[in-house]
């Protein structure tokens, strides 16, 4: 497994303004600084989170491809999968991301930093060939890997922190490895700086004519290469292009769809977890979201409202677009590990059923805001006849925008192709 790995760097610093004499003007505001006492001792170290009771269900397969607008049948048609070579449904590589607590992010999210809130940074995966199948369960074993201090235009000084999950099954075999980045920052002075106030009250309003041309893109890739037949690596070139697809007007609908699917939203599906021989792991602390974004753990055992993160918690910016303000964000907007699982699937069908998606790295620009749509656009841009994964592989670069062109996804993947 080979990725590039940042060292930790040390606190913000903060610089004490000198004296001035009475006569000197109001001194300037103390500047802004993460609290990080909660942070450092914990850097390294494994922690704990949830770990969901149920095996993974066709119907958590088909409410996940749902969700993710992944046309694919052998994920949800069960007579077009008993003709497979798989001999019935098989779930998306993308479910290891909806099969884990927290959206992948809670290695990278360690730490009480009070009065911060989060927004994922991106995603880097590798696939080891374990198809998951409905009666599988998955097991995941968490590490806060480091971090490192930024100041942005966003919010000022900004936590950029990495975490490392491995998933195996219920047989021990390894399915996948993910390493997420979380933006950590304060969440008042993100609202004070307003990045992304000029897109307030500008939701695109789309013509017939618009909506039109996207749902006629958008059914062109919903019906291109439903069979699953892999490109063959010989006839793969540096250049060749992957079909272009679309997703969206992003809604609150779309939203909440996507929410919903990710399994550990639904009341009671998991346990808390922890690792042995931590002291004081992080299992599920407090890590200091601002105030009318937390849950409330226990009040959650009688009322389910209290962990549905779409009335609670910090996803109520997600679809609601006052509470969006709060953080920071111009209107409701969609998840980081959606468009992680977006890029997954896209590359995953395009390489077929002989073929795989083997290694991703995603660096998320900008969120899917409401009344968006996303553009998908690939290049093979490197052939590698002789890989560490032992076959051969296409590098391919894709790109996610916006109807503006503005950037919100970059991934470069390697994807495996039969001889």
């Amino acid at each position: 497994m080979s990725s590039t790995t940042e060292p930790r760097s040390t606190k913000a610093r903060s610089t004490t303004p000198r004296r001035r004499s009475r006569k000197a003007a109001d001194p300037a505001p103390a500047p802004v600084e993460l609290d990080l006492s909660d942070v450092d001792h914990r850097v390294g170290k494994p922690i704990g989170g949830g770990q969901l009771w149920d095996p993974c269900s066709t119907s958590d397969i088909r409410r996940w491809v749902m969700a993710m607008d992944n046309p694919n049948p052998i994920h949800w048609n069960e007579e077009f999968a008993r003709e497979s070579r798989y001999g019935g449904l098989i779930a998306p590589q993308s479910i290891a991301v909806a099969l884990d607590y927290g959206h992948g992010a809670a290695p990278a999210c360690v730490g009480r930093i009070p009065g911060s809130h989060l927004i994922f940074g991106g995603e880097e995966w590798w696939f080891y060939g374990t198809p998951v199948r409905p009666g599988d369960k998955l097991f995941q074993e968490r590490r806060f890997h480091d971090y490192k201090i930024a100041d942005t235009k966003f919010a000022g000084p900004t936590m950029f922190s990495r975490g490392d999950t491995t998933h195996t099954n219920q047989h021990g075999a390894l399915v996948a490895r993910e390493r997420s980045t979380a933006i950590r920052y304060l969440a008042a002075e993100a609202t004070k700086r307003g990045m992304y106030d000029d897109q307030i009250g500008v939701v695109k309003k789309w013509t017939n004519d618009e909506l039109v041309e996207i749902e006629a893109l958008r059914r062109e890739w919903l019906l291109s290469n439903r069979l699953g037949i892999s490109p063959r690596f010989d006839e793969v070139q540096v250049g060749d292009t992957l079909p272009r697809r679309v997703i969206g007007p992003h809604s609150i609908a779309s939203f909440t769809t996507e929410y919903r699917a990710f399994l550990f939203n639904i009341w009671g599906t998991f346990e808390w977890v922890a690792p042995e021989g931590v002291d004081d792991p992080w299992v599920n602390q407090d890590p200091g979201w601002e105030e009318g974004f937390g849950f409330d753990e226990e009040d959650a055992k009688i009322d389910p409202r209290k962990r549905d993160g779409l009335y609670v918690g910090p996803s109520r910016g997600h679809i609601d677009a006052e509470k969006a303000g709060e953080v920071g964000m111009a209107r409701a907007y969609g998840y980081g590990a959606t468009m992680g699982a977006w890029c997954t699937d896209y590359l995953a069908n395009w390489a077929g059923y002989d073929g795989m998606v083997r290694h991703t790295k995603a660096d998320f620009r900008a969120p899917a805001f409401e009344g968006d749509v996303t553009y998908f656009d690939a290049e093979v841009v490197e052939k590698i006849p002789e890989s560490e994964w032992g076959v051969p592989l296409v590098q391919i670069k894709l790109k996610l925008t916006n109807q503006d062109g503005a950037g919100l996804v970059s991934c470069l993947a390697e994807v495996e192709l039969p001889l």
